[in-house]
Order: C-alpha cells, then structure tokens, then sequence
C-alpha cells in the first residue's frame, strides 16, 4: 500500500503510440538503468508493474514492456485480462498498417508495402498502454505467443536479409510478445521457456552487434539490445523464483543466472546489488557448473588476473557464455599489454610470440593491438617484441578499441560453428 504521504504522480499520456517502424523502437527506448536487477519480493511501486484484482496485488512480471498507465493508488476493480487474438497480429492493427503502409519487409505479402497476410503480420510493440483500452481481441494468448516466437526466431537462420534488419524486427516483436505476456500475468513453465528463448535472442544478437562495432550506427543498438536483455533476464529470474516457490528448481535456471553474472563483469559500481541479488539465489543454483565458473571468472576479472580469465574462458566457457564474455576478452588482453609494458625490461623486449599464446591471438593480431594501444614493438633477429615503456595508462587510438579480435582456440571455433537451437 502507499504510504499516505505520497504526492501523486503526474498522469502519464493515455495515448496509444505505436512505433512507426522497427528500428523507431530504438531511437525513442527508456534510458538504460544500471541497478536493473532481479528483487525477491515486490515491496514498493517502484519496483515493478502492479496489476490490480479485485482490491489486491499481483506481480507484473516485465518490468518493462507491461506498462499501464492506471491510477497511481494501485487499487482499482480491473478484471485480469486474458487475450483471445487467435493471429500473430490482431486485425485491426493488421488494417491500420496497410492503410498506412506501416509494413516490415517480413509482412508484405509479394512485397507490396501496402499489403500483407495473418500469416507474415506481427503485432508491434507499442510504447504506451493503458489495461483499461486494451481489449481481450487485441491481445494473444500464450499459444498464440509461442507459435508467434516460433515463426520471429526462425527467421534468423531462414532469412535472405542481412542481420540488422532481421534482428530490428525480431527486436521490436518480441518486447510485444513480452508486452502481451505481462498484460496477462502469465505465469508457467511454457511462459519460462519463451523468456528462456529470447534471452538467448539477445545474447547471439549481442556477440554479433559486437563484431560489428567499428560501424558508428551499430553503437546504439547494441546498447539497446544490453538493455532489453537485462529486462528480459530479470523478468526470467522473477518467473524462476515464483517457480520455486510452488514447483522445483528449472532445469536451465543455473545457467541463466549464470549469463546474468557474466553481463556484470563490468559493472564495478554495482557490487552492492549484485550481493543483494546472490542472496536470492538458492544453493543449489550457487553450487552448480555455471555459476561456480561465472563467480571465478568475475573475480579474476576485478582482480586483473588477465591469464586464468583467458585461460578460463577459453577452456570452460558455453557458447552463450562466451558471446557475453567476448567484449572482455579484449579489454583483459589490453590490461595484460599494460603490465607488460609497465614492468617490463626496456632493454629486453617480450617476445609477441609468447604474448600471442598467453592471449590466445595471432601474432599479427597481437602487433595490431599493440598499435591500437600505442605500445610501440620492435624486431630483432630472433623476431618482434613489446618494447617496454612503463606506461601504466594504455592510451587509446583515434578510433578507440573497436575492432574484433577472434580467440585462436580450436574448442572456441567449434563452439561458434554448433550454433544452439533457440
């Protein structure tokens, strides 16, 4: 209940905004909060989405695609909705669309911008909604939300287009899937499956936005995309905790949490909160492969152990682990340059030979970044080395640290050829 005190807040505008494209839903996204993690209880508003029923409380499960703009006093008779939209896109929005020519290249039936199908139409994500104008129609069940991510996901891989544009419309439809899921409070074992799913979405998403980096365009969708996986994650751990408390454990619950202590490796501000969520966590989970190989790599990385990090990874790391390990690779790599540089021997150059086996690189790869840290190496007879210049303070190229270099490990390239099914 709120506390009486409370000033109210300013009504929120009860408009329906849908996005007017895809990629509309990056530019005009939330800003990235930081302390997004997952809380064992709902203890205030603030918190997450309450919905209420008949004069008490229930948990909104997305603490973000399921935004309502209801009466702040959170205590109003609203029934609990439960969709009955038999499509992938309800049919009114499927008309307004190709009235407006408002059509991904997925949608269009023949291509025609102005017409599609039940079976290519996907719902939008849509910014702002009240539960008092949605009506049942307009929402889609859970079936229906399973066969929708069934069709999204398989576009990653049966798809001719390139994968911005296939991962701005997946982007988009699946935080309307989320949307209608927490419209519904839907709770189930079929519900933490699809969460698990597009988790993994936006892990992939991740390790190829991130490949890409050098592309000034690319720097705000991967950002996006960090973000709409932490909420998704979090809603994830929510719906495994609520599990818990009625079934057993998930069978794929230590692994998720797992990703979602690897996503913090370099969140130094957030040690607070990342201590606060490892009490939520039950021991089982805590003893498990995952998360014991999650928790030693998170602390070699705070303590700069830079060799055990790499060494670690490398041998231990699942696929979807190492798509989110990947962008640390680089950044362990550059503190092991810089110490090498610092209290090395100018006199006596480090072999880039050896360097290229402790970082697990080609050697022309390690001579490229040293270039990009402006560390200068030399070559004598026996081969090029890393001058040591005691500089503590990597300094950074004009085009900052932005090119992609691959891990020279065979069980690493064999884990990224064995894509996992989503």
């Amino acid at each position: 209940m709120a506390d009486a005190g409370r000033k109210p807040h300013k009504p929120m505008d009860r408009r329906n905004n849908f996005s007017s494209s895809s990629s509309s839903s990056y530019s005009n996204s939330t800003k990235y909060r930081n302390s997004n993690y997952p809380k064992p209880s709902v203890s205030s508003r603030d918190s997450s989405w309450i919905t209420p029923t008949k004069k008490s409380t229930t948990r909104n499960w997305d603490s973000d695609d399921g935004r309502r703009n209801d009466n702040d006093d959170g205590h109003q008779d609203y029934p609990t909705l439960v969709g009955t939209c038999p499509f992938m896109c309800p049919a009114e929005e499927r008309a307004r669309r190709e009235r407006l020519r408002d059509l991904a290249v997925f949608e269009r039936l023949h291509g025609n911008p102005a017409k599609t199908s039940p079976n290519l139409a996907v719902k939008k994500f849509c910014r702002t909604i009240s539960i008092k104008d949605v009506q049942a129609s307009d929402v889609r069940p859970v079936p229906v939300l399973e066969d929708t991510l069934n069709y999204l996901l398989n576009l990653l891989h049966s798809s001719d287009q390139s994968f911005a544009v296939v991962h701005d419309f997946i982007f988009d439809r699946t935080r309307s899937i989320r949307q209608d899921l927490s419209m519904q409070n839907a709770v189930s074992d079929q519900v933490i499956h699809m969460y698990e799913r597009m988790v993994k979405f936006h892990i992939i998403s991740h390790r190829h936005l991130y490949r890409s980096f050098g592309n000034p365009n690319v720097a705000s969708v991967c950002h996006l995309n960090m973000e709409q996986l932490m909420k998704a994650l979090t809603t994830l751990s929510n719906l495994y905790e609520a599990n818990r408390a009625s079934h057993s454990m998930c069978q794929n619950e230590a692994e998720f949490s797992s990703f979602y202590l690897l996503l913090h490796l370099g969140s130094d501000k957030q040690v607070e909160p990342l201590s606060l969520w490892f009490r939520s966590i039950p021991s089982p989970i805590m003893k498990s492969k995952e998360m014991c190989f999650a928790r030693r790599l998170l602390r070699y990385y705070r303590l700069g152990n830079y060799k055990r990090f790499i060494s670690t990874s490398e041998r231990e790391a699942s696929f979807l682990q190492y798509c989110i390990i990947e962008p640390y690779v680089n950044e362990v790599r550059m503190l092991a340059l810089s110490c090498l540089s610092y209290g090395g021997y100018k006199l006596q150059p480090y072999p880039l030979l050896h360097l290229s086996k402790l970082l697990m690189m080609k050697e022309s790869d390690v001579e490229s970044l040293c270039a990009d840290c402006a560390l200068e190496t030399s070559s004598d007879g026996t081969g090029k080395g890393l001058v040591a210049t005691k500089q503590s303070v990597i300094k950074k190229s004009s085009g900052g640290f932005q090119k992609y270099y691959p891990m020279e490990s065979e069980r690493i390239e064999r884990l990224c050829t064995e894509l996992p099914e989503l």
